[in-house]
């Protein structure tokens, strides 16, 4: 009854004001033109359902321009991020300048690289190429693939390549019978000391040394990625950015004896105590200003028919053998294998899932450089698999290493047979496998190195 004596009240009160209108327009005289045309439009245009009628077209008419507007902007988007030829003919147009740089490349003599930011704001992969170390014979390749900003990755890629480099050519010479005195770095803020009374120039020759930076050094840059942060937060008390006072790292100096026996290299415990110590230091200099960035190390040493590899993460290698097959030169640590989760919960930690299996809910690898608010609690970890190969045993025909950019789309398997049909390119087929995987809609930075191993290799070597 209530909902009847409203509706009755309103149509009386519109009835009510078109009658006084319709009083006031009749009392007006129409002896002129302009009077006989408003009368025209009160008896037709002015009538109830006309203006109902216009009203709901115009908002009819602006509802399709918005919607037009707005679905144009939406094919827009969709065209490009579906379309891979428009896509990579933007990443050449953005190339003006550092800052909007899309792809990067380097070509060695018997390796290249091809690296592009994809579809992230910002790229953090690094890699280095090496070939020839101050004409020892020996190569050394590596791939850091950051996560939570490039602080980890640069770090990684300047500090850790630079000491690798280094020890190769002071063990080298050790092996010869030459004395090498190697000054220590207690932090990563104080500066080398000259060397003094050296039996050998250790002076690096930059024609032997080729390594590719995504960007300038950021080590003073506060992060970061928002995700990262807010996954933090999320996990709180647990997970804190907040750090705890800690005694300056100081890492121990290791004689150039306990890395040699019987004249060789024991490159197993030189990539394990590298990478450890870089990653302290990392994480100090971290804690400096907060800087919850991580990385991946995948590191590949080459000395004549040996080839050593230390993987930290989820970057991945595969070699390609002489008839074809995939053989893994590394394996992915990840929160859901039996072994790291029983190492985490151990720690006091656990693993969610989150679109995948992450450490505390957070951090996608179980092992990682940086990470210091993981890394605290042991929840996280920067010890390296080692894995080492005799190439007369596998007589390989190329090594691929790459971000997990890649491996988010191929299969071991699928990469080493889209490259064993394409090592007649210049750069031994990384663009294509690079800008294929970023076709099959990775969604992350991609890197590929592929290293070339020449038929001259495989001979039988002694040492």
């Amino acid at each position: 009854m209530e909902d009847e004596l409203e509706d009755k009240v309103v149509h009386q009160t519109y009835v009510s004001f078109m009658k006084i209108l319709s009083r006031f327009t009749s009392s007006v005289a129409f002896d002129t033109p302009l009077s006989y045309l408003w009368k025209m439009v009160r008896l037709y245009l002015l009538r109830s359902e006309v203006l109902v009628f216009t009203l709901a077209l115009i908002i009819f008419f602006m509802y399709l321009q918005t919607l037009g507007l707005w679905s144009r902007t939406l094919l827009s988007r969709l065209s490009q991020a579906m379309s891979p030829l428009n896509a990579v003919q933007r990443m050449k147009l953005m190339e003006g300048s550092e800052a909007d740089k899309q792809s990067w490349e380097l070509k060695g003599s018997q390796s290249a690289a091809y690296a592009i930011k994809g579809r992230r704001m910002h790229m953090e992969d690094k890699f280095i190429i090496n070939e020839n170390i101050n004409s020892t014979g020996i190569s050394l390749f590596a791939i850091f693939d950051g996560h939570g900003g490039e602080f980890a990755a640069n770090y990684a890629k300047d500090h850790l390549i630079q000491n690798l480099y280094n020890k190769v050519v002071e063990l080298c010479a050790f092996k010869d019978g030459k004395i090498v005195n190697t000054p220590q770095r207690d932090s990563p803020e104080e500066p080398p000391k000259e060397p003094s009374n050296l039996s050998l120039d250790l002076e690096r020759k930059s024609s032997f040394k080729k390594s590719s930076s995504t960007a300038d050094d950021t080590s003073k840059k506060e992060i970061t990625d928002p995700e990262l942060l807010a996954q933090l937060s999320k996990a709180r008390p647990i997970i804190t950015r907040e750090v705890k006072p800690t005694k300056a790292v100081k890492n121990i100096a290791v004689p150039l004896s306990s890395y040699v026996d019987k004249g060789k290299i024991n490159y197993g415990k030189l990539l394990t105590d590298e990478v450890l110590a870089a990653d302290r230091l990392l994480v100090e200099a971290a804690k400096r200003t907060m800087n919850v960035a991580g990385t991946t190390a995948l590191i590949a040493v080459l000395e004549n028919n040996h080839l050593i590899v230390a993987n930290v993460g989820d970057s991945r290698g595969v070699m390609c053998d002489s008839r074809g097959n995939a053989i893994p030169v590394s394996f992915d640590h990840k929160p859901q294998q039996v072994r790291e989760q029983k190492r985490i919960e151990a720690a006091g930690g656990y693993i969610a899932f989150n679109g995948v299996w992450r450490v505390a809910g957070i951090l996608a690898t179980s092992r990682a450089m940086g990470d210091y608010p993981l890394k605290d609690k042991n929840f996280v970890i920067a010890d390296p698999d080692i894995l080492t190969f005799n190439l007369n045993d596998h007589k390989p025909m190329f090594l691929v290493l790459a971000s997990d950019g890649l491996w988010d789309t191929f299969s071991n398997e699928e990469a080493v047979k889209f490259i064993k049909e394409r090592l007649d390119e210049p750069d031994y087929g990384a663009k294509s496998l690079t800008l294929q995987a970023y076709y099959r809609g990775s969604v992350d930075n991609i890197t590929v190195l592929v290293i070339k191993f020449p038929d001259t290799n495989w001979l039988t070597v002694t040492q």
